[in-house]
């Protein structure tokens, strides 16, 4: 049985504790500063542990005797706990979107004897296993790209919007650089912009860039292809407002503020859903093709317990992870990216399957 630590015990802490717990497989222990957090946490099978993290020398004595390290905490901890389980010599899996932490990570996993798998969940995370997928079917790339969005099913206020993750993840991607290649060339373009508008099964969406999504496809990607982006799936109108309080009234950068916007404005929902887009076009057997990959994903019942359409996605991507780690399929040691996962692997795993 692998003992893995969770670190967090927010929405989606609690629906990996869920999955996780569900197997018997593995002694899984949780790990919050919060008190309340940890009383959401499952009954069974799970040991909770009340703890501030400090520093990464005093939190690796935490994680000792631990096999396997899941973050599931705001990006800002990333490297702090990504450093305390190398120093404690477990595995390491997180959810962070932000490109500073991961670059952080990568450094990390130099010389590492265990792994250091970052950016586990839906975007970065399934989005990039699925566009790889369906990169390896052509001979030369032309365009990648990746549109996902997580929307309520009864969108009823102006933003036609609803928190289901994390507010600060959300915040970071609505205000950092996004990275992109165009025309070959590797950079960054200015989040909230090159807004486009599709439909799908008769419902109108928009999209606009967002950053992280990418996760490390850039890396394996460059020099490899044509055009590469990544962009948030909306109900039209929601990034001129977005893009009005970020931008015009600056609160993109005092966060705090508009975190506490968001949050005291803002309801969660668990009626919502996932949509995830990918098209690639490019040459095979001489002719110019393109293919798409498209799935919706709503809210469901896992173990008796009502968990939102993101909740779902983001902790079977995680959680997959995890078990392909503890079954040796996946590298144990040093810097893993999502898109060296085979798409086939994932959605065979008991985890995956709700990909599926």
């Amino acid at each position: 049985m692998n003992k893995v630590m969770l670190v967090g015990g927010g929405k989606i802490g609690v629906a990996i504790a869920q999955f996780l717990s569900g197997t018997g497989d593995y002694q899984l222990t949780v790990v919050d500063r919060d008190a309340e957090s940890l009383a959401r946490m499952p009954k069974e099978k799970v040991d909770v542990r009340k703890v501030a993290i400090e520093n990464p020398r005093d939190f690796a004595a935490e994680i000792a005797g631990q096999e396997i390290v899941l973050s599931a905490t705001p990006y800002h901890l990333t490297a702090t706990i990504a450093e305390a389980a190398k120093r404690a010599g477990a595995h390491y899996l997180d959810l962070t979107e932000d490109v500073e932490s991961t670059r952080t990570i990568k450094k990390l996993a130099e010389g590492a004897s265990t792994a250091f798998i970052p950016q586990c969940g839906l975007a970065p995370g399934f989005i990039s296993i699925a566009a790889a997928d369906l990169a390896r079917k052509f001979d030369t790339l032309r365009d990648v790209q990746m549109r996902v969005g997580a929307l309520p099913v009864f969108p009823t206020n102006a933003l036609k919007y609803n928190l289901t993750w994390s507010t600060d993840g959300l915040i970071n991607e609505y205000c950092n650089p996004c990275e992109s290649i165009r025309d070959g060339v590797r950079g960054e373009v200015p989040a909230l912009e090159e807004a486009e508008h599709f439909s799908l099964d008769g419902t109108e969406y928009e999209a606009f860039n967002t950053s992280g999504g990418l996760g490390t496809l850039c890396d394996t990607l460059e020099g490899k292809v044509e055009n590469l982006n990544y962009k948030t799936v909306r109900y039209p109108g929601h990034r001129d407002i977005i893009k009005m309080l970020v931008r015009d009234l600056r609160l993109g950068m005092r966060r705090e503020i508009l975190k506490d916007v968001l949050e005291t404005a803002i309801p969660i929902t668990y009626q919502d859903v996932v949509l995830i887009f990918v098209t690639v076009s490019g040459w095979r057997g001489g002719l110019l093709t393109q293919e798409s990959y498209a799935k919706k994903i709503y809210a469901q019942d896992v173990g008796g317990k009502l968990m939102s359409a993101i909740q779902v996605t983001t902790a079977a991507g995680i959680c997959a992870m995890c078990d392909l780690l503890a079954h040796r399929k996946l590298l144990q040691k040093g810097f893993v990216r999502q898109e060296e996962t085979r798409l086939a692997d994932l959605l065979a795993n008991r985890f995956g399957k709700y990909y599926a």
